[in-house]
């Protein structure tokens, strides 16, 4: 049995603001049973906090040391590269606030790195300058490479959307941070003390769930409740170890 779960958020917990069936009862499971877990998500909108109160809100009993976004993993990338260093950044208060954590700046000026984030409404201004300081020699990277995810009204731009935008146009394509980036595995395996021996992923996408268990050897579970529906998972060269209709359905005694 493993002991440690990195849970996908959207589309395997929630669905928008709404709680996927069963979601609740899974992860009183997991705290029932004293299994290390974290959520684990490309979406950088949000600050633990902000996550944290969200998810208890609809009845998930996870604390704030349980959340892993792919800004927290954006920020301990610049770190390590580029330490106190200046970036441009596209996106909300879960990736502003962890780049500020890190001793950034953010600011227009001669920036080091232009980082492309999601937010709730992309600005042109704000995109015309990420393209024109990418162009002057800036660094591009972006927090995960996800063209669309969910909402309470159905499929959004997301993140991989824009960035395919600002390369059409620059000619640069970026380094996306989030998952299927092994980066963010090792990361977020850091950040519950984990081992990938010990540890199952569980996603509803093929394309960055899955793949980026099988890229960093761990096992993985595809639930059948987000994007990914059972007759396209055959096409992908590589398959899930389990899968579940949701988490709800999840065995942790066979797992």
């Amino acid at each position: 049995m493993k002991k440690n779960f990195l849970i996908d958020m959207d589309g395997v917990l929630v669905n928008g603001a709404s709680l996927i069936p069963g979601a609740d009862e899974f992860i009183d499971r997991l705290v029932e049973y004293g299994h290390k877990f974290a959520v684990f998500t490309n979406n950088p909108l949000y600050t633990p906090g902000d996550l944290t109160h969200r998810l208890q809100t609809i009845g998930l009993r996870i604390t704030e040391k349980q959340i892993f976004t792919s800004a927290m993993a954006t920020a301990a990338f610049l770190q390590k590269q580029k330490p106190a260093g200046k970036a441009f950044v596209i996106g909300e208060s879960g990736l502003t606030e962890a780049i500020h954590e890190i001793g950034y700046v953010i600011t227009s000026l001669n920036p080091d790195y232009v980082v492309l984030g999601e937010t709730l409404g992309y600005n042109y201004d704000l995109i015309k300058k990420a393209i024109r300081l990418i162009g002057d020699g800036a660094r591009f990277i972006a927090t995960n490479p996800d063209p669309s995810g969910p909402s309470e009204d159905g499929q959004v731009p997301a993140c991989g959307a824009m960035a395919a935008l600002i390369e059409k146009v620059t000619g640069i394509a970026p380094f996306f941070i989030g998952k299927p980036n092994p980066f963010m595995m090792r990361s977020a395996l850091n950040f519950i003390g984990a081992h990938s021996e010990d540890t199952l992923m569980i996603g509803d996408r093929m394309d960055t769930d899955i793949v980026t268990g099988v890229m960093s050897g761990i096992d993985t579970i595809l639930v059948l409740s987000g994007m990914t529906q059972l007759k396209d998972v055959a096409r992908y060269p590589y398959q899930p170890t389990y899968i579940y209709d949701s988490v709800a359905s999840i065995d942790l005694q066979v797992t």
